[in-house]
């Protein structure tokens, strides 16, 4: 699988951030101004302005200035290609674990029938 890893570096970075998380919980839900999602944080403006910073570089929130007010939305698609990558790692545990339970039935068996 072929994956831009400074995308999905910066993805991941994004979401180790449980306000980063919240954020993109709330954007989910539709688009937002930058001072409605900064509402229910205790931190300031500034800060809350880092957060979404970080989220944009990773693009998983775009910004859209209209007049003086920045209307922020979500986009899924780095977390696809992030979901993706974790999903690789999933099958190959899965086999992983099927081969194993396989070879665990097997000796089970030579041990019942010895």
């Amino acid at each position: 699988m072929v994956m831009n890893e400074a995308g999905l570096d910066r993805t991941m970075i994004a979401l180790s951030d449980p306000t980063r998380r919240a954020i993109i919980a709330r954007l989910v839900e539709g688009e937002a101004r930058v001072t409605e999602i900064a509402e229910p944080f205790d931190m300031s403006l500034n800060a809350v302005s880092k957060h979404l910073r970080i989220l944009e570089r990773a693009d998983l929130v775009r910004r859209e200035v209209r007049g003086r007010e920045h209307h922020i939305s979500f986009n899924g698609g780095p977390l696809q290609e992030a979901s993706d990558w974790i999903e690789t790692y999933r099958n190959f545990w899965n086999q992983r674990l099927d081969a194993l339970e396989a070879y665990l039935r097997k000796q089970k068996d030579e041990k019942n029938d010895g």
